[in-house]
């Protein structure tokens, strides 16, 4: 039970000296140690968790895992034990101040990772619809790149077979009119082969050789056209067999799906506040814990040994600026004297 009391004294970055010179404040330490030991254990499992995602190896994610909680163990023990109790509040807060905003950082980086482990399954739910919207995305931009290649090649291939048609419709329609001229059905009405006839047959022929010449011209352009167009879609479906999903499984994927879990959901956004607002007191409660406590015994004696120490130090300063000052006052008036004897013999051999 000493060791462990004497652990967490250390944690709190106390002097185990004073301490066991005043009893009373011994569970104050003890409470305050063994917070900031449980924050550098949250921070090191927070930190593990992030960085398997990161290495995704058990051995790396321990490794710097604990380094990782080991350092912020060492900045809430270095926030803690730097502060000092003068019974001035104001003068205590603006000491303070700085401290608690480091602390608030510190509480969010342990938190987001934690939080991430909190709604894993949701999380991975969340990044399974990402993949999906980002594979229908890249689809989408590779079917762009080749819209306007597949539209162009379409519409060439609709004139041509529109230029076709239309000559296929005036040929049927020259010939129509011809046969109802020579049965009498239309045209003079007159049942016979004559002159007329013979001028409607003639452009009926004439559009049918017209008809033969386009055909030939267009034919093999349309086929051409076809043919580009179906490279063109061969193309496009072996781009898009050609894209792989994307592996969303980094750190800041799960960031993005934890956010967009926030956004979508109002019991999500509430849980994460309730656990950020959960690491922010667990950290800040060693600084607040000192802050509103009463000066006690430690403090004046921890105050006693600092102004002792800073007594002997200035007291050992001033032997030292004095015993400096008599030297350089006895090499002057050796000097003096120095320079006064070569004045005298100057003047005896004048």
């Amino acid at each position: 039970m000493n060791r462990l009391k004497t652990f967490f004294w250390l944690c709190a970055g106390a002097n185990r000296e004073i301490l066991s010179r005043c009893p009373s404040e011994s569970s104050k330490y003890v409470g305050i140690g063994a917070t900031i030991f449980f924050t550098g254990v949250f921070a090191a499992l927070a930190g593990g968790y992030a960085l398997y995602t990161v290495f995704d190896s058990y051995l790396a994610a321990a490794f710097f895992g604990l380094l990782w909680g080991l350092m912020i163990f060492n900045l809430d023990r270095f926030i803690v034990s730097s502060m000092r109790k003068n019974d001035e509040p104001l003068q205590e807060f603006y000491q303070v101040l700085p401290r608690l905003v480091l602390a608030l950082v510190i509480s969010i980086v342990i938190a987001k990772p934690l939080e991430l482990k909190v709604f894993e399954k949701e999380v991975n739910a969340e990044i399974a619809l990402m993949v999906q919207e980002d594979q229908a995305l890249r689809e989408l931009v590779v079917k762009d790149r080749f819209v306007a290649s597949r539209n162009r090649l379409q519409a060439d291939i609709a004139l041509l077979k529109s230029e076709l048609t239309e000559k296929a419709d005036r040929r049927d329609e020259l010939r129509r009119i011809a046969r109802e001229e020579a049965d009498g059905t239309g045209g003079t009405g007159q049942r016979n082969a004559g002159p007329i006839y013979r001028i409607k047959k003639a452009d009926a022929d004439r559009a049918e050789e017209e008809l033969n010449g386009l055909v030939a011209a267009n034919t093999p352009l349309i086929r051409e056209k076809e043919e580009a167009l179906k490279a063109l879609n061969q193309r496009e479906q072996a781009e898009l067999q050609s894209l792989e999903a994307n592996q969303l499984t980094g750190l800041a994927s799960r960031i993005e799906a934890l956010d967009r879990l926030t956004t979508k959901s109002s019991a999500v956004h509430l849980a994460h506040w309730f656990i950020m607002l959960l690491f922010l007191v667990v950290e800040t409660a060693p600084i607040f814990v000192k802050l509103i406590a009463q000066r006690g015994p430690y403090d004046y004696v921890l105050k006693t040994e600092e102004y002792g120490f800073e007594a002997f130090h200035h007291e050992d300063l001033a032997q030292m600026v004095s015993e400096i000052k008599k030297r350089t006052t006895k090499l002057t008036e050796e000097e003096v004297e120095y320079l006064h004897a070569r004045l005298q013999l100057g003047l005896n051999r004048s």
